[in-house]
């Protein structure tokens, strides 16, 4: 039996997973979340800021420590995004070697392409649903990019990721509080205009379940159930039709920060960004809805991280 780390490092947080594997199944030991925002302003310099990179190492200093406790044996260490658009990226690398050198010599962070993301966010994200609910579209909505992947028998027949999230649209476009309607509108269109690309090389037509995955869809499963704090057990595989996702998400892009940040399932790290991801969503429903017939979101606590896991203990890593 093999203990493993995994950890996931994103536009806007880094997570941790350590996890066992018994028959066939990982098992959690440890699962944990942090907003260190390390995509801070890359969209428009192209570089990682100081301050970001400092959040960032503190966090993985942290999950360092818990992965050594745990006696972690095999690491997996990916970064998306934002480190793909870093010119100072090497840095990044940099630290993250000499961070996670004492848990398993020789690991360092990998940037992944968006395909092997896709590929990872799908397995981690269907493992628990009926196959007969399939074929599944997966979408994996981050900070700077948006996933989408589409499984038939278990298996990726297409999968693309275009440079739309939460953080990059709104550092791109939604700069008031609350957002005016202009920008609103134009979020819309930047949003739509990115997922094109998707759209044309994924046939999300021949899907039968949308699955969400990522901390903007649980935000927003946990929201429609009117839940006074996050609980992932009640998030994982609920159901959202998609007339309350819409009434959701139009809620939070007409939100004020303040109003935002007093709903209790709201992590304080996606305050500023959440209705940048409702715009993404609600894009997303629209045309699954169109091209599908799909008339709910079923969301998945259980996402790349979970993919990445699974990666790292079968390559010993």
């Amino acid at each position: 039996m093999t203990v493993v780390g995994a950890v996931d490092c994103g536009t806007n947080s880094i997570r941790l997973l350590v996890a066992r594997r018994e028959d066939g199944v990982l098992t959690d030991l440890h699962r944990e979340m942090r907003v260190v925002r390390l995509g801070e302003g890359v969209d428009a310099t192209g570089r990682f800021a100081e301050g970001a990179l400092a959040r960032t190492r503190a966090a993985l200093e942290d999950y360092a420590e818990i992965m050594r406790h745990h006696g972690v044996g095999a690491l997996r260490m990916v970064a998306t995004s934002a480190t793909r658009d870093a010119a100072n990226r090497e840095v990044f690398f940099d630290m993250t070697r000499e961070v996670l050198a004492p848990v398993v010599a020789g690991s360092v962070a990998e940037v992944i392409s968006g395909d092997e993301e896709a590929r990872l966010s799908f397995a981690g994200a269907v493992g628990e649903f009926d196959a007969t609910d399939g074929p599944f579209v997966v979408t994996d909505l981050g900070g700077g990019s948006t996933e989408v992947v589409l499984g038939v028998d278990g298996e990726v027949v297409a999968a693309r990721s275009v440079n739309i999230g939460c953080v990059r649209l709104t550092e791109r476009v939604l700069h008031s509080d609350p957002p005016t309607a202009e920008e609103v509108a134009t979020a819309h269109d930047v949003a739509r205009g990115e997922l094109q690309a998707a759209f044309d090389a994924v046939p999300v037509d021949q899907a039968r379940t949308w699955v969400g995955v990522a901390g903007t869809m649980t935000t927003l499963a946990a929201l429609a159930q009117g839940l006074e704090t996050y609980d992932p057990d009640r998030i994982h595989r609920s159901r959202v039709p998609l007339d309350r996702l819409t009434e959701v998400c139009e809620g939070l892009v007409a939100a004020t920060r303040d109003q935002r940040a007093a709903l209790g399932p709201m992590h304080p790290g996606r305050v500023d960004v959440i209705g940048g991801g409702s715009i993404v969503t609600l894009e997303l429903a629209r045309e699954f809805a169109r091209r599908a017939g799909i008339e709910e979101l079923v969301v998945s606590e259980k996402d790349i991280l979970d993919g990445i896991a699974l990666s790292a203990e079968a390559s010993g890593a």
